[in-house]
Formats: C-alpha cells, structure tokens, sequence
C-alpha cells in the first residue's frame, strides 16, 4: 500500500471510529478508559520510533510526557497572566494548540538531548535518559508557576467544541494523535529514513563506516519521539483536572511505553498498536473487575505479560506470526519441491 493511500484509510478510520463510538457508547467510561488506550498507543508508538526502529533504550518518557502536560498549564494561565500585567483580555487558548506546543516543547527537548547523549550507547543512554526525567521533575517541582510540588487544579470548559461531553472531545483528540503517530511511524517504516534507523539499530559502527549519518539519524529519532510523547500528555491537565508531579511523572507510563512495544513486536508499527490494545485492555478490564485504580496492579499485569511474552514470543506477537509465516511458506515450498520431483 503507498504512503498517501495508507494516510487516507487511516484518517477515514479515524474518522468512523469516532463517529461510531460516539453513536453506539453513551457510558462516560467508555470514553475515558478508550483515552487511556489511545494515549498509550500513542506512546508506545513514539517510544518505539527510537526504541525499536533506532534500538536506543529510552526510558525518559516520563519527562517528555510531562513536558507537554506542564506545556498545557502554562497556556492554560497565559490570558489571566496577560490581563494582570498587560491589561489585554485574549482568548482562551485551544486545546489542539496545547497539544501543538507539547509537542514542540518535546521536540526541542528530544533534540537538546539527543545532542548531548547519543554519543552514549546501551546502558549508558538509558540510565542518561532515566537521570533527564530526575532533572525535569526537579524543575517542575520546584515552579511555581504551575503548581510546583502542591500540584494545580484545572476546570474544563463547559462546552466541548465538538459536541458531546469534554471527554468525548479529549478521547477524539486522542484519536487523531494516534492516526497521526502511526502514519508517521508506517511513513518512517518503508523510506530510506527508516532503512537508516535500521542500520543503526543493526550495527551502528559498520553503518557509520559504510556512510550512514548516523548521528544525524539518531537526532531525527529522538526529536520525532518526544514530539509524540509531548503531544500525548498535552490534553491530561484536562483528562485528570488536577495535575501534580507525581501523576505526570508517573512510573505506570516508563514502564507501559516499553512493554507495549517488546509484548506487540518492536520491528513493525503494528507492534506497539498491537501491545498497546492488549495491555491497555487488559489493565482497564482489571480495574473495572476490582473497582479500583491500583497502580501496582497495572505494573504487575505489565509484569507477567512481559515475562510470559518474552517467555513463548521473544520477538513479540508480529514477530512470532511473521516466524509462523515463514515457516509456512517454506513447508509449501518443500511440498511443490517435492511434488515435481515426483512428477
């Protein structure tokens, strides 16, 4: 399937599964629990554009996402912040323009960190990225401004603009980050952009010495990927109307946003899709079953799906059908090998 026609069946996919889910599901619920699977496909997509596609190990998701969560607040307060210094009433800004600037503000903070620490590898990035989010969280913390340690309350606007409750706006707006990141990652997939990741990810010093820029590869992935992060946690001051610290920097986000891709298969862009259903599914199924939001619960579900997956299907779901695939294929054709040697 080309490019542009992948980008328009999915938009359209997008747009009648809004349009049905709103049709058939009045339950508030529904709404919110399909958000938080489509924030994580999201996510996982993001994070698998470095962590698969390149192989880098990042575990500084929790910064990024709470980069554009904190991105929100700030544009939240800015027409009150304008009126008491300026004397200019300005609009409220809008949520897709929230989610705009998240990403931007990620973007640029992929990149400043992709600049200082991809010259790391292995180990050693990632523990680089797990001491980044440290660092956010310590600026967030201590900023007043958005609420800084005690946290901030946000009221929602009364009305949605697309009709509806405000979660069924948030969950639509959901749907059209996730359309967006899985285009891009499918985009990347089949170009020479991913070809180049792929170099990376397989041997970066003899793809470094056959030409490869690879710095400047890495620099596009990491930029790429906490764009997306920062995109997804733009809209939670509006999903969880009190946001603090702890919440956005929540170690369920890290911890999903790895496993998703490693349980679904970290080679595709259908994996982290595939990973994030599962998991994500199943973890709001556990908290409807129990009555209650246990973040322990949901790391342990993550925990067991993980040891099992990489227990029966190391390569995630898409790589054991793809081994089950070639398999197949070869056994038919040892079958007609066999048949004309017959004949």
């Amino acid at each position: 399937m080309r490019t542009a026609t992948f980008w328009l069946i999915a938009a359209l996919a997008g747009i009648a599964f809004v349009v049905l889910t709103r049709l058939n599901f009045t339950s508030e619920y529904f709404f919110f629990a399909g958000y938080v699977v489509l924030q994580y496909i999201v996510l996982s997509t993001a994070w698998n554009i470095l962590g698969g596609y390149t192989g880098y190990i990042n575990f500084g998701t929790g910064a990024f996402f709470a980069i554009g969560a904190y991105g929100s607040v700030v544009l939240h307060k800015l027409p009150l912040l304008v009126k008491v210094y300026l004397g200019l009433a300005i609009p409220a800004v809008p949520l897709p323009v929230m989610i705009l600037f998240g990403g931007l503000v990620s973007g640029i903070l992929g990149l400043g960190t992709g600049y200082l620490t991809l010259r790391l590898r292995g180990v050693f990035f990632a523990i680089a990225t797990l001491a980044m989010t440290v660092v956010v969280q310590t600026l967030i913390v201590n900023w007043d401004y958005v609420g800084g340690s005690r946290g901030i309350y946000i009221i929602r606007p009364a009305q949605a603009p697309l009709g509806g409750g405000y979660i069924q706006y948030l969950f639509t707006l959901m749907t059209g980050l996730t359309v967006i990141s899985l285009g891009i990652a499918r985009t990347i997939e089949r170009s020479r952009l991913g070809l180049g990741f792929a170099a990376i990810r397989d041997d970066e010093l003899a793809a470094e010495a056959g030409g490869v820029p690879t710095l400047r590869l890495k620099l596009v992935a990491t930029t790429l990927s906490g764009a997306l992060m920062g995109m997804a946690g733009a809209p939670l001051p509006y999903y969880v109307t009190y946001l603090e610290p702890a919440s956005s920097f929540d170690l369920a986000y890290a911890v999903n946003s790895v496993a998703m891709p490693v349980i679904g298969g970290m080679t595709s862009w259908i994996g982290p899709l595939v990973g994030a259903i599962l998991v994500g599914t199943v973890q709001q199924v556990a908290i409807v079953t129990h009555f209650v939001d246990n973040p322990a619960v949901n790391l342990l579900i993550v925990g067991l799906l993980l040891i099992l997956f990489v227990t029966i299907a190391p390569s995630g779901i898409m790589g054991l059908i793809s081994a089950r695939q070639r398999r197949r294929a070869a056994l038919l054709e040892a079958a007609a090998l066999a048949h004309q040697e017959v004949l």
